[in-house]
């Protein structure tokens, strides 16, 4: 792995003057082709035009490179220059990455609005971390120490909420020749010298790692731990690991993007890398203009204290929607070697899909199913393995949870994109239509989605929560699909001819239905539901359940059942807050079994005509 990964790093060489200008010869919106650019290499970053576009060699024969262009072409022209830069695209990684903006190339889109207005020129050049800002650098090694790829030279105060540990960039090693005292230094200047067989080497704040490429691990371990959301449907019913993949596929208007940001918002990961791909520029603003004012449960500071944020909305460059997934892997994996646990949050794959379509028309590729490349899966899976739950270099662990969007055309779950990403994810949060149409959201549909975490997730909850969450889980799945059974005899017969325990039966359902599956992501408490609150608020739900088909064995009548107080006060526990739901659960677990004895002294003391009546 380690020499796969120098290869992929080393490979480019700075070209000589003959090798580093080319000639636009031909232009097809964002695809051009070039020649004289012989010794070029795939991937390689080049600058177009006399404007200095980003581009990207993507396709070579003999001296002609077809260069994907990763900003808008017009009035780029044939006999314009074309300058390779000698390295892959790339992302500078150090202090300084939380709390921005970018675009899908890492370009800041705060510095560019500085730079040019509220109108972007094309080629501008600012670079992506404050190159002038000074950060207080406390050393944690000294000289004489031996180091490896990974190990921490020092710490540096990124946000409130993000120690950023500065570790020796990967395939490094030596001897601390020299490391800086403590005090403030800016991302450029040395920090540490290291000493090695080839000499020795100065290391800065800043690193710089080509995208396409994971940066190297020891290795994988099973994911085990939960990713906390708040949401009540995906913790206690399809669950996700730290270090998993999920995806969210759903029609227009079913709220992926809704979802998404409840899970960038309320997940307990350390930090989150929100990827805003293809997706429209009133949802991006919408993230934009919430995050910096919403407090985070975990630390109390602001949400933006611990995210990074790539916006590449559908009106931007095609081609750079998509780098902009890769860009965001990457800066997951960074934080990840730190031993943080990132969340990132892909919206949507199937706009990324579309841009690897129009290019892929551009270079006139055999199409595979429904206009795609043929190679849709392995780019897909490209990006998804980089997720995981890993052992780092330096004896730390860290994971990174990815969670992609899916939109298929007409809600359609057979199309490529889906049917590709279900083959790799190990989580399906299927969103339903006719769930959205009937404003039940989340509209996570429990009949059709699944999680193959359950038996890894199992342990967490038995450790923090309660021991007897999967059998409380399971119960109440059969409850579910049982109703499914019913509704549809139902429709035929009508209600009344069930007999009165599958009556019960739709009526606990429905109680679960409307008051634990949905949620209100805009409501002050509901909005977040801690994993003991989830499991209090089920059991309470399926002990109503348990106790009222005991009570219908003795008699006590279905009417007497849907008039019962208890169902109105059980419909409100959502919305009791934090710090004294627990008390009043309480009391609603008494009040329910009082309830439920009183009905039945009061069937006892019934005549016997009415008891048979009953």
């Amino acid at each position: 792995m380690e020499e796969k990964v120098e290869k992929s790093i080393s490979r480019m060489k700075e070209p000589s003057e003959e090798e580093a200008e080319g000639v636009v010869i031909h232009v097809a919106g964002p695809v051009i082709e070039a020649k004289n650019l012989r010794g070029v290499e795939m991937y390689e970053v080049v600058e177009v035009g006399n404007e200095g576009l980003i581009g990207e060699v993507i396709e070579l024969e003999e001296d002609v490179a077809t260069i994907q262009v990763y900003e808008e072409t017009g009035g780029l022209k044939p006999g314009e220059p074309v300058i390779r830069t000698g390295e892959p695209l790339s992302l500078e990684l150090g202090p300084g990455l939380i709390e921005q903006i970018y675009d899908g190339i890492q370009r800041p889109l705060e510095g560019i609005l500085e730079e040019t207005g509220d109108f972007i020129r094309r080629g501008v050049d600012v670079p992506p971390l404050d190159e002038d800002k000074k950060w207080e650098f406390v050393p944690v090694v000294e000289e004489g120490d031996e180091v490896e790829q990974g190990d921490i030279l020092g710490v540096v105060e990124e946000t409130k909420t993000v120690e950023h540990r500065v570790m020796v960039p990967p395939n490094k090693k030596g001897t601390i020749k020299d490391i800086a005292s403590k005090g403030e230094y800016d991302i450029d200047e040395t920090i540490a010298v290291l000493g090695n067989k080839e000499g020795e080497e100065e290391i800065s704040m800043k690193q710089r790692w080509p995208v396409r490429v994971g940066r190297p691990i020891k290795d994988k371990k099973q994911p085990g731990e939960l990713l906390v959301t708040g949401q009540r449907v995906l913790d206690t019913f399809f669950p996700l690991a730290k270090g998993g993949t999920a995806a969210i596929p759903g029609g227009f208007g079913t709220g992926k993007t809704v979802i998404q940001h409840q899970l960038a918002k309320w997940s307990d990961a350390d930090i989150v890398v929100y990827v805003g791909c293809g997706e429209r520029g009133n949802e991006m603003t919408e993230v934009l203009r919430d995050f910096p004012e919403l407090e985070d449960p975990w630390s109390g500071e602001s949400l933006m204290k611990r995210t990074v944020l790539i916006a590449n909305t559908s009106n931007m460059p095609v081609a750079a929607r998509e780098a902009s997934v890769f860009s965001g892997i990457t800066i997951a994996e960074y934080y990840r070697d730190m031993g943080y646990n990132v969340a990132l949050m892909a919206d949507s794959s199937s706009r990324w899909a579309e841009a690897l379509r129009e290019i892929s028309g551009r270079l006139e590729e055999m199409p595979g199913e429904e206009g795609f490349p043929a190679y849709l899966a392995s780019e897909l899976a490209s990006f998804y393995e980089r997720a995981g739950s890993c052992r780092l270099y330096g004896g730390r662990e860290g994971s990174i949870s990815v969670i992609g969007a899916v939109s298929p055309s007409g809600g359609d779950f057979s199309e490529p994109v889906t049917q590709n990403t279900l083959r790799i994810v190990q989580v399906f949060w299927a969103l339903d239509t006719e769930l959205k149409n009937r404003r039940h959201f989340p509209a996570v549909d429990w009949l059709s989605s699944y999680s193959l975490y359950l038996d890894e997730i199992s342990e967490w909850w038995e450790e923090n929560v309660n021991e007897h969450w999967k059998s409380l889980r399971r119960e109440t799945m059969r409850l579910l699909e049982k109703e499914s059974e019913l509704e549809e005899i139902v429709q035929l017969v009508g209600p009344d001819a069930l007999p009165p325990s599958d009556q019960f039966a739709l009526q606990a359902a429905r109680v679960i239905r409307e008051d634990f599956l949905q949620q209100n992501a805009f409501h002050e408490v509901d909005t977040f539901c801690e994993p003991e609150k989830q499991f209090r608020m089920l059991k309470l739900m399926m002990e109503l359940y348990s106790t009222g088909l005991k009570a219908i064995e003795k008699g006590v009548s279905m009417d007497d059942l849907a008039a019962m107080e208890i169902l109105e006060k059980i419909s409100r526990m959502s919305n009791y807050p934090s710090e004294d739901w627990e008390e009043r659960f309480n009391d609603l677990e008494m009040e329910l079994n009082e309830e439920f004895n009183e009905l039945e002294e009061t069937l006892e003391l019934s005549s016997p005509i009415e008891k048979e009546d009953r």
